[in-house]
C-alpha cells in the first residue's frame, strides 16, 4: 500500500506550501500548476497511471481533483477502478469506523454530499455573474472580456516567432509564460499558421 499525494493550483491561488505541509507523510505526490482555461492536467494523468490496488489518494480538499461534478466523477471512477481509495483532509475523519466496508460506504456517501454542494456552488456563481453582465448590458455598461493582448504586443509576436520557427504550443507556453490554448486561439483570430507559412507581416 502506497500512500500517494496530489496538489492542483492556480496561477490565482497561493496555497502550493500550505498543500505541501498538509500531504506531509505521503510516499510521493503528484502535481499540476494551472492558469487561465487550462485543463491540462499532466501530474493527474501520472498520478492516475501510477496508482495501483490498495493505494491511498491523498488530496488536502475534494476539488483538487476536478472543478466540477462531472471532472470529479470520472477522476473518482478510474481511481477506484484502479482498487484505489481516496482521503480528502479537509473531510470528517471515519478512522475511528473499524468496518473497512462501512467506513469506505459513509466515506464515499460524504463525497457525494461535498460533490453536490460544490456543483451547486458553482451554479450559484455562474447564475450570478449571467445577471450581473444582463444588468450591465441593458445600463449600457457591459464591453466584455478585456483581451489579454493586442495585436501588435511584444510578448505575443515573439511567441508568434517562436511557433514559426518550429516549436510546439506547450513550449512556447514554457519558454514566453503564455498558456498554450490562449497561444492557440490567437495563433487562429490572427491566421498564423505553419501550414500556410505565414509570416510576421501578415499579423
Amino acid at each position: 500500500m502506497c500512500r500517494v499525494g496530489y496538489i492542483r493550483v492556480s496561477s490565482k491561488e497561493q496555497n502550493w506550501d500550505r498543500q505541501i505541509e498538509n500531504l506531509a507523510g505521503v510516499s510521493k505526490v503528484f502535481s499540476d500548476k494551472l492558469s487561465g482555461g487550462d485543463g491540462d492536467r499532466p501530474g493527474l494523468s501520472a498520478l492516475l497511471s501510477f496508482i495501483r490496488e490498495g493505494d491511498i489518494v491523498v488530496v488536502s480538499e475534494l476539488d483538487r481533483l476536478g472543478r466540477n461534478n462531472k471532472e470529479l466523477t470520472e477522476v473518482m471512477s478510474i481511481i477506484h477502478s484502479k482498487g484505489a481509495t481516496i482521503e480528502i483532509l479537509n473531510l470528517p475523519s471515519l478512522s475511528g469506523i473499524r468496518d473497512e466496508n462501512l467506513r469506505q460506504l459513509l466515506n464515499n456517501l460524504i463525497i457525494e454530499i461535498y460533490k453536490y454542494q460544490a456543483e451547486e456552488e458553482r451554479k450559484r456563481i455562474l447564475e450570478r455573474q449571467r445577471q450581473g453582465i444582463e444588468i450591465a448590458k441593458r445600463k449600457g455598461k457591459y464591453k466584455g472580456r478585456k483581451p489579454m493582448f493586442k495585436r501588435n504586443d511584444i510578448k505575443l509576436q515573439h511567441a508568434f516567432d517562436l511557433f514559426l520557427a518550429g516549436h510546439s504550443d506547450r513550449e512556447v507556453e514554457e519558454l514566453v509564460g503564455i498558456n498554450a490554448r490562449t497561444f492557440r486561439r490567437y495563433r487562429e483570430k490572427y491566421n498564423v499558421s505553419r501550414k500556410k507559412n505565414t509570416s510576421l507581416g501578415d499579423y
